[in-house]
């Protein structure tokens, strides 16, 4: 979208509502801007809606009496504050009072510790955190990196943004006195209040101490409340009155100074506003770290940093959870020392962290399989103080009735149709157990009888056995996705099958002669039968060796001779001894035995040499076995014609 287009920053609530965008219908959520869901109360807003005339009519008190009643409020000395109109403003004055030549600044971090020097042409040395160690900071390894830089001003974000990495309180103490020679030292505490790692993180009591240490508040983002523009800083007196003395009498508007007023009275809310919000966060981490392929780092923020899968685009992601899901998220792409794989997401409550993870698990999978739900029983309670869900859409009213209406995926026409998760196991109840040992080794059925049992007596149980959808399943339960078994029972193998050859219809020839009617007519010759023939001892041994099958002869048709009954064989089942032999037999003169048709042919290599020499005269057809004495090889010329060359012809 264009108006994400060309900014270090994300373009502002208001500017999305002139631009029309929508969120596909949606009211639009928003895991961009970090702050507190929870905070101001409901009651707070009341009490500013009805003074809302006044507050928009009258000149706010000047800076000096809402400064006092928050230091008041805090405990802490009125001299060694500085309020400001947002964190931002008291940067913008840092920079141009106390930044004489250089500044050393971890990075990714907020960007305008980073933009606002370079405005005014200060060098900015930046230590890039090793993405393979968490986005940590190494207190030894940046204390050296501003040593060798010769930069004149640190500044450390603590937590830091966007990743919300803490450094503990010792280790900041110690960066502070290994740099005690430096012009200034700026630790940006605007995310503390959020963090629970520590009883008393902050090095708010070591600033007062120190000459050159400046820590740095931001209220808009504690309270919830970033139209407000308030921050302030605590400094050693002497170093605070330097931008005290610089700041607009009237910085701080009427809303603030409502506000200001109004935190020891909900000062209770405040604490447990906080609470909540960091069971928020370690249930959300929990949660987006279920997502495959997705990298979650902890944080001690109001917010979560996140790598997305590998070759993901952050920048596509976004413009699809804002178009199709409504959900505006904080792509990374701009930060120094970041890139469009990573995104920030503000902690929130769980419907919204729903909507969220139903939008990352369509962009990124096609399915919204993959978005764990929260089930009615782990919906946190409504405290004491907070009206309804009207007031606070984080939390679900106690009613009996459950709507989760929320937890419904909008669907997109290229997103593919999750299908319902079967249970992976469900087979194994099929397979035969061991004799003598229950398949029911838990006694769920024996339960789920007295159940039966009780509802068929009368009883109503209420108890239905059914599979949740999976939409609607817990949190938590990571429920596996279908998967087809690893073996497959290979199923039985055909048995052949006995075909039955049809045997060909043997065509009856037409009779010669035409008879009248009244005559007899004569008894046609019957079809050839293969018989087996008397074999003499010789043949028979040779069978016997070599175990072939006998070779058949074919039997005369009653007067009609050898010839007839060749041409009425079956050509599947004629075979070499079938065929005649060359040469003509006198008329009753019996056929030859197929041992007395084979003629044993022996060559001599000289006689075959001298065939060779001899000139070959083919025969004609005059020729052509006159007497039928002659052999049938004799036919064709002798191989040994075929190695002759010229000087032999």
């Amino acid at each position: 979208m264009a108006l994400f287009r060309g900014t270090a920053h994300s373009p502002s609530f208001f500017a999305l509502n002139r631009a029309g965008v929508t969120g596909g219908g949606q009211e639009l959520v928003d895991f961009c801007i970090p702050c507190n869901p929870y905070f101001p109360t409901p009651a707070m807003f009341a009490v500013m809606a009805v003074r809302l005339r006044d507050i928009l009519t009258y000149y706010p008190s000047p800076a000096e009496t809402i400064t006092a009643e928050l230091a008041d409020v805090l405990g802490l000395q009125p001299q060694t504050m500085a309020m400001g109109n947002g964190s931002t403003e008291l940067i913008t004055w840092i920079d141009h009072l106390l930044v004489k030549e250089s500044l050393a600044v971890p990075i990714p971090t907020f960007g305008r510790w980073t933009d606002q020097p370079m405005e005014t042409g200060k060098r900015v040395d930046m230590f890039q955190l090793p993405e393979m160690s968490g986005f940590a900071l190494d207190p030894n390894a940046f204390v050296n990196f501003v040593r060798s830089r010769g930069s004149r001003v640190a500044v450390i974000c603590n937590p830091n943004n966007p990743d919300g990495g803490l450094l503990p309180r010792q280790a900041l103490i110690g960066i502070m006195d290994a740099l005690a020679d430096l012009d200034l030292i700026v630790i940006d505490e605007s995310f503390l209040e959020f963090a629970d790692a520590e009883a008393y993180p902050s090095v708010v009591d070591e600033a007062v101490l120190r000459p050159n240490v400046i820590v740095l508040r931001s209220l808009g983002k504690n309270f919830g409340l970033h139209g407000v523009r308030f921050g302030y800083l605590v400094a050693n007196p002497s170093l605070a009155v330097k931008i005290r003395s610089r700041l607009p009498k009237w910085n701080l508007n009427s809303f603030a100074e409502v506000i200001v007023f109004m935190l020891k009275r909900y000062r209770q809310e405040y604490v447990e506003s906080l609470r909540m919000l960091s069971r928020d966060r370690q249930q959300m981490t929990t949660q987006l770290a279920g997502l495959p392929g997705m990298t979650v780092y902890p944080s001690q923020g109001n917010f979560v940093f996140v790598k997305l899968p590998a070759g993901t685009d952050g920048g596509w992601v976004r413009d699809q959870l804002l178009s199709q899901h409504g959900v505006l998220v904080r792509e990374c792409g701009n930060k120094l020392g970041s890139s469009s794989q990573f995104m920030r997401l503000v902690v929130r409550s769980q419907p919204d962290v729903q909507r969220l993870l139903t939008g990352l698990s369509t962009v990124l999978y096609g399915t919204s399989f993959y978005a764990p739900q929260v089930s009615w029983e782990q919906q946190p309670s409504v405290p004491s103080g907070y009206a309804d869900s009207s007031g606070y859409p984080g939390f679900a009213s106690p009613a009996p009735s459950l709507d989760h209406s929320f937890q419904q995926p909008p669907q997109l026409t290229a997103a593919p149709v999750a299908q319902e998760p079967q249970p992976m196991y469900a087979a194994a109840a099929a397979l035969p157990g061991p004799q003598g040992v229950s398949g029911d080794l838990y006694g769920q059925a024996s339960s789920l009888a007295t159940f039966a049992g009780a509802g068929a007596a009368g009883v109503s149980t209420g108890y239905v056995q059914q599979q949740p959808l999976a939409e609607l399943s817990p949190a938590y339960v990571a429920t596996p996705p279908v998967q087809p078994p690893l073996y497959q029972a290979p199923a039985a193998l055909p048995q052949p099958q006995v075909v039955q050859v049809p045997q060909p219809q043997i065509p009856q020839q037409e009779p010669a002669q035409q008879f009248q009617a009244g005559q007899s007519q004569p008894a046609q010759a019957p079809l050839m039968r293969m018989a087996p023939q008397p074999q003499s001892a010789q043949y028979q041994g040779a069978q016997a060796q070599t175990s072939q099958i006998p070779i058949v002869q074919a039997q005369d048709a009653q007067g009609q001779g050898a010839a007839a009954a060749y041409l009425r064989s079956r050509p599947e089942e004629t075979t070499v001894d079938q065929i005649p032999a060359y040469g003509r037999r006198e008329a009753g003169v019996p056929e030859p035995s197929p041992m007395d048709q084979t003629q044993a042919m022996t060559y001599d290599p000289a006689e075959l040499k001298a065939a060779a020499a001899a000139p070959v005269v083919p025969l004609s057809e005059t020729d052509d076995d006159p007497t039928g004495q002659t052999p049938a090889l004799q036919r064709y010329p002798r191989p040994a014609a075929y190695l002759q060359d010229d000087s032999m012809a």
